[in-house]
């Protein structure tokens, strides 16, 4: 499965090393290309201390965002603000949400105590009216004699 490993291996095997090599200093240095102040080149050059010249694309900087502009109020003041509208507008519900129900309570206090009324009303009525015969018999007691505690009349 895995290729043997020579253990034995009598061909010399070539093998090449590298060693770095320095370079070779600049006889004389190149002067520095001149930048203009404010404005960057699109392509700009700069010469290494060690003589080479490397050019490439300027990178313009980052520019930072603006700063957000302060509001003349705090926000803080402009929360509490407003929490005092939606409170006075609540308030104004609250109120007559209480007066619905004082309202509420005062019609059923007055519909009961008229029921009451209507209800005893009837029952005197009915207990104090003379209507003609109850279906019992009238009896005069002075001509009535008892005998034998038997009523005789």
């Amino acid at each position: 499965m895995y290729p043997e490993h020579p253990t034995n291996s009598t061909a010399a095997t070539a093998v090449e090393v590298h060693q770095p090599v320095p370079l070779a200093p600049a006889v004389a240095p190149m002067p520095l290309v001149p930048v203009q102040q404010g404005s960057v080149p699109t392509v700009a050059s700069i010469v290494l201390p060690d003589g080479r010249v490397v050019t490439g694309y300027a990178i313009n900087p980052v520019q930072p965002e603006p700063l957000a502009t302060k509001p003349p109020v705090s926000r803080t003041a402009v929360n509490i603000a407003l929490g005092g509208v939606g409170f006075g507008a609540v308030c104004g519900g609250l109120l007559l949400l209480t007066t619905f129900i004082a309202a509420l309570t005062a019609l059923i206090t007055q519909l009961i105590t008229l029921a009451a009324v209507i209800f005893g009303g009837w029952i005197a009525v009915q207990i104090f009216s003379v209507s003609g015969p109850r279906g019992g018999t009238t009896v005069n007691i002075r001509k009535a004699v008892i005998k034998r505690n038997h009523f005789h009349s």
